[in-house]
């Protein structure tokens, strides 16, 4: 991700790129979860239509309520965009689908991913790395800013990354594939009590 003009130092979404996929993210909620479908939407150019990978978490009242993502860009941003927050919503098989009454207090959050990368455990740095750790045909992943969240130091971030795969915690010690991203992260406004 390179740096544009007025974007965030680092970022390659500028604010009102971000905006509007946020604005995109929301509106596919109301749709889908009020009419069944996600409305389509117009004018999404550059590079938000450009093939993105990303992740839609929800939360409601600073707790998650859903989060679902792809790691590879399979589509236009603004179109996993949408598959996504739709599917945090309806698809998490930690919780029961969102109702219409709950969409207000919702609040949405982005992250932009870059392509996967091999990474040696001692080159993990917490906050800046997401991780996907693999064994088996298990794998699993933990986004650069669940580690800061829970103020977990890196051995506890590749820990908690195998057991998020339904590995041993060492399991990153003993053969784990280990593959590391960053994420441009972004949310929407605090949601309504």
């Amino acid at each position: 991700m390179t740096e544009s003009a007025g974007a965030v130092p680092g970022a390659y979404l500028d604010e009102a790129q971000r905006k509007d996929l946020l604005g995109i993210a929301r509106r596919a909620l109301e749709g889908y979860i009020g009419a069944g479908k996600i409305p389509p939407e117009e004018g999404a150019r550059g590079t938000l239509s450009a093939p993105g990978a990303a992740f839609v978490t929800l939360t409601k009242n600073g707790r998650l309520r859903g989060c679902i993502g792809y790691t590879k860009a399979v589509a236009p941003l603004f179109k996993v965009v949408q598959e996504c927050a739709v599917a945090a919503a309806t698809e998490d098989p930690r919780f029961p689908p969102v109702s219409q009454k709950e969409i207000p207090s919702l609040r949405i959050e982005i992250s932009v991913l870059t392509p996967l990368f091999p990474i040696r455990p001692e080159d993990v740095e917490v906050g800046r790395h997401g991780l996907m750790v693999a064994q088996g045909g298990m794998r699993g992943l933990l986004l650069p800013q669940v580690p800061v969240e829970w103020g977990w130091d890196r051995e506890t971030f590749l820990d908690q990354a195998c057991v998020k795969a339904g590995l041993s915690p060492s399991a990153w010690r003993h053969g784990a594939t280990l593959r590391a991203f960053t994420a441009e992260v972004f949310g929407d406004r605090e949601a309504a009590p």
